[in-house]
């Protein structure tokens, strides 16, 4: 049984814990907060133990009552490994700690690419995290990528990537952040920072990248077309993409025309918090035309990740043998595919998730 740490307790980090919770071969040995805030209470409320940034921040929980079990460094020295969930930036300044007690550690995509050993997609290089001493799982947009370049760079070749995200101005809970009333180029210099993150991943791929950033705190959009080596039919794309389980083809006749009715969808198949763990690929959309492929997909921005930090702990453990044997495990024990694909057509994908 594996012992995860998990140094933040916000946006990810929550859901990293709850999904740490339901596997099979982990446990949570505890969460971090900076502050008592909500979040803090829930955690607690949960039967997570706490621990505090510093002993000044752990006299504001005993001020509020909120009971703790130490700092930081002593979650570090109790867990296997820790899953570094503090906001962007802050990741980097706790990485000579996870060194001094030897303690692996997974960063997330909101660190440049040298914090760790290894930038992380189970899809895409499970194998280049196997027994590191730390992995950065990649930001939501590179893990939304990485899974779909890898069975089409697998089945078609890829020669030429071009996508242009439209993104959330900012996540639900975070109310300092917009747009307000604008669409913006975000950054207005091309490639944005998304095309040289899935590099980190797939180095040999030729992609370009253009981001805008919209006024809304549902989910990110892809505008994606593939330039292929070979020249497929758009049918024959969509049964590559529909093998895949973390990739989502949303049929026509569901009346999905949005992220709006998405997050609504999930919440309706009873997803904890509406998350959806999965590309979500506008079936229809998918065309071919003289070896170009044009897709849409939706990206959930709270939650795509958040499997992937599954299959990366498993990795940097040295825990199970191959990829497949991980995202099957993960899928399984958080129901990836199967909710979303019984609410659809009664049906489940091939590759169902293993309990081994």
């Amino acid at each position: 049984m594996l012992h995860v740490g998990i140094n933040g307790f916000g946006t990810i980090g929550k859901r990293v814990a709850d999904a740490v919770r339901l596997q099979p071969d982990m446990t949570v040995a505890g969460v971090t907060k900076r502050s008592p805030n909500f979040e803090a209470v829930v955690a607690h409320d949960r039967g997570y133990d706490l621990y505090t940034a510093d002993e000044d921040s752990r006299a504001q929980f005993e001020a509020a009552d909120v009971p703790t079990q130490g700092v930081v460094s002593d979650l570090v020295e109790a867990s296997d490994v820790v899953v570094d969930a503090t906001p962007s930036g802050v990741g980097e300044t706790y990485a000579d700690l996870y060194s001094e007690y030897e303690t692996p550690a997974l960063f997330q995509g909101g660190e440049d690419a040298d914090v760790a050993e290894a930038s992380f997609n189970a899809r895409a290089n499970y194998e280049r995290a196997v027994d590191a001493e730390s992995a950065r799982v990649v930001s939501c947009n590179t893990t939304g990528l990485s899974r779909l370049f890898a069975p089409i760079r697998e089945q078609f070749g890829i020669e030429k990537a071009r996508v242009t995200l439209v993104r959330r101005g900012g996540d639900p809970s975070d109310t300092g952040r917009g747009p307000i009333n604008d669409t913006l180029p975000d950054p207005v210099e091309i490639p944005s920072h998304h095309g040289p993150d899935v590099e980190t991943v797939f180095p040999d791929i030729d992609i370009d990248t253009m981001g805008m950033k919209v006024p809304t705190t549902q989910m990110h959009t892809h505008s994606v077309n593939v330039t292929l080596d070979a020249d497929p039919t758009a049918a024959e794309v969509r049964d590559a993409l529909s093998q895949e389980s973390r990739l989502f083809l949303l049929p026509e006749h569901l009346d999905i025309d949005g992220a709006g009715k998405l997050k609504e969808y999930t919440r309706d198949a009873g997803r904890p918090r509406g998350d959806v763990w999965e590309n979500c690929i506008w079936a229809e959309s998918v065309t071919v035309e003289d070896g170009d492929l044009y897709l849409f997909q939706a990206i959930h921005q709270e939650a795509d990740v958040v499997p992937e930090n599954i299959d990366a702990i498993r990795a940097v453990c040295g825990r199970t043998t191959s990829a497949e044997t991980s995202i099957q495990r993960t899928n399984g024990a958080l129901g990836i595919g199967q909710d979303l694909l019984d609410h659809d057509t009664g049906t489940r994908r091939t590759g169902s998730p293993a309990d081994d």
